[in-house]
């Protein structure tokens, strides 16, 4: 089969690579779609810290079965599916607390797991018993399926802020997660919703998604546009979606007491100076969130299947897989929203 396959940092070739065969309680899907995700472009870049190379990359991803082994029963050749990207053990402390994104054991496709950067993936028996293989509702095409994955990750994220009906919400990125972020906040009933970004092209794009207010914060004062909004408060919570795309920003100064930060994708250093006195007198919460469970993969898959989120508002480029490179570059240039690998 072809596949991209990253042979180390920057080395990522397009090129021949065996066929997976599935076990007797494997199965084995055909790819249909795979969209690129940031976290794939920080892997090429500098590797990661579960990669064993050779790897198929590729964790965003929807697909058809084409074989499965004498011992599965729950999926069919031809079911419509969509795989979670991170896998939990179900057996350790935290999987039996259900917190599965702290799984002490956790596997991650396209790290531990050949990802969707191929014809055909392998789906192993652990992948079926942990919930992380789930059928795509008919209404839903497999570009659309395949974004359940990043929109999981927002659910995790919104669900880690505790974010309530009534409740305002600044956030900072106006990419693909960001524009997630901002619907699915609309759509739990935010009160008002923020979207803050020194990329003018990026903010114009996410005007689609129904915010309150699309921030840049070179030309205006945050705080002072928040206030105005908001009946003279600051925003219940912040969801620092990108670290780099209000630099100078400070989302602590920005949160109302017992508020929330989460740094959901990351963050400067200096945007958390002064820190512990505002989180203490302000009685303020700093959180964090780190990929999504199989649950909220459901939930995704759920969400966009209602129409809560209409996932053709998201894809702006489609290419066939030799055209990898490309659509990498293209990401890595914040071109668009999501870029699509389709087969």
């Amino acid at each position: 089969m072809k596949a991209a396959v990253l042979k180390g940092i920057e080395n990522l070739d397009y090129c021949d690579f065996p066929a997976p065969v599935p076990g007797k309680n494997d199965m084995v899907i055909k790819i249909r779609a795979c969209s690129v995700c940031g976290t794939d472009v920080k892997t090429y870049r500098h590797g990661h810290r579960f990669i064993r190379y050779p790897r198929i990359l590729g964790h965003e991803l929807a697909g058809e079965v084409a074989e499965t082994g004498s011992g599965v029963k729950s999926f069919s050749a031809g079911d419509r599916v969509q795989v979670a990207a991170a896998i939990p053990c179900g057996k350790c402390f935290s999987c039996v607390k259900n917190i599965e994104t702290m799984c002490e054991n956790l596997q991650v496709v396209s790290c531990h797991y050949h990802g969707g950067f191929a014809e055909y993936m392998l789906v192993p028996e652990f992948f079926i018993s942990s919930g992380c293989v789930n059928k795509i509702p008919e209404n839903l095409s497999w570009e659309e399926a395949a974004l359940a994955e990043p929109l999981a990750c927002v659910i995790n994220g919104l669900e880690r802020s505790s974010f309530r009906e009534g409740e305002s919400i600044l956030i900072i990125g106006s990419g693909p997660m960001g524009c997630f972020h901002s619907q699915m906040s609309v759509q739990m009933g935010a009160e008002k919703v923020f979207i803050c970004d020194t990329d003018v092209e990026r903010l114009r794009t996410a005007g689609f998604t129904k915010a309150s207010a699309y921030i840049n914060p070179c030309t205006e004062n945050a705080e002072q546009v928040i206030r105005e909004s908001n009946s003279g408060r600051l925003a219940d919570h912040v969801m620092v979606v990108s670290g780099s795309a209000a630099p100078g920003i400070r989302p602590l100064e920005l949160v109302a007491p017992r508020g929330t930060v989460n740094l959901f994708g990351g963050y400067k250093e200096d945007q958390l100076e002064g820190s512990p006195e505002m989180i203490q007198h302000g009685e303020r919460r700093l959180v964090g969130s780190y990929g999504s469970s199989p649950g909220h993969n459901r939930q995704a898959l759920s969400a966009l299947s209602l129409g809560k989120i209409n996932g053709k508002d998201y894809i702006s480029r489609r290419f066939p897989l030799s055209g990898i490179m490309e659509a990498i570059y293209s990401t890595e240039k914040r071109q668009g929203l999501k870029n699509m690998i389709l087969f």
